[in-house]
């Protein structure tokens, strides 16, 4: 079935509509898996950087957090969860892999029974094993991670030559993750960050923390 074009302030307005109900991994899945955001509603929101892959704030409030990821040729991020959040990836434009683990274990399990995050970490031993490999084309299948499946990694497939642009929408918004050092079976909480917010770029480092609902962007189409 074909795709209906929106603008990202369509796509906005319509994942707003889910918080007047209990939001599920497969409501927001249905409803990103029959749109296609235009190209030209992002540009605001599409910034490369030659050394890292970025993390591009479009929208956030307290149940929805929406960003573009932008991938020069050979980005990919470390193997790292979602904080027990639910996650959506729209690919947008280009290739990119994606890599699911199954956490087997580790020397400090009792880091997991904390209220509100998935994970103090601080493993030195933990135990990852690759559940799947698959590949995330523009105009394919929207991905999506939840609370049993939250552990993965992404790449750009182009080492050489192609960019690439994803949407990802977190419920709720994903302050820190845990990310794991595959080489040394290390995991540690990783503060996250944006390199631009509502496509003005920020100082480097700027943290990825709540906004006033008073302070939200407004969207343009």
């Amino acid at each position: 079935m074909a795709r209906s074009l929106i603008s990202v302030s369509d796509f906005i307005e319509n994942l707003r509509s889910f918080e007047q109900q209990i939001i599920t991994r497969d409501s927001v899945l249905d409803f990103c898996s029959t749109v296609q955001v235009s190209d030209s509603s992002l540009d605001p929101f599409i910034h490369f950087d030659d050394n890292i892959y970025t993390r591009n704030l479009v929208y956030r409030d307290d149940f929805f957090e929406v960003m573009t990821i932008c991938w020069q040729p050979g980005h990919k991020t470390a193997v790292h969860t979602h904080n027990g959040q639910l996650c959506w990836m729209i690919p947008q434009r280009g290739n990119l892999g994606v890599i699911d683990y199954k956490w087997l274990g580790c020397d400090h399990p009792e880091n997991q029974n904390v209220v509100g995050i998935d994970c103090l970490a601080g493993s030195d031993h933990t135990k990852l094993e690759v559940v799947r490999e698959v590949e995330a084309c523009a105009g394919g299948p929207v991905l999506t991670a939840d609370k049993l499946q939250t552990i993965h990694s992404l790449y750009n497939l182009s080492e050489k030559t192609e960019r690439a642009v994803s949407i990802h929408v977190y419920s709720r918004p994903i302050d820190s993750c845990v990310a794991f050092d595959m080489v040394k079976s290390q995991c540690y909480r990783r503060e996250l960050s944006y390199f631009s917010k509502h496509g003005v770029i920020e100082p480097k480092g700027s943290p990825a923390s709540p906004l006033p609902s008073s302070g939200l962007v407004q969207l343009t189409k």
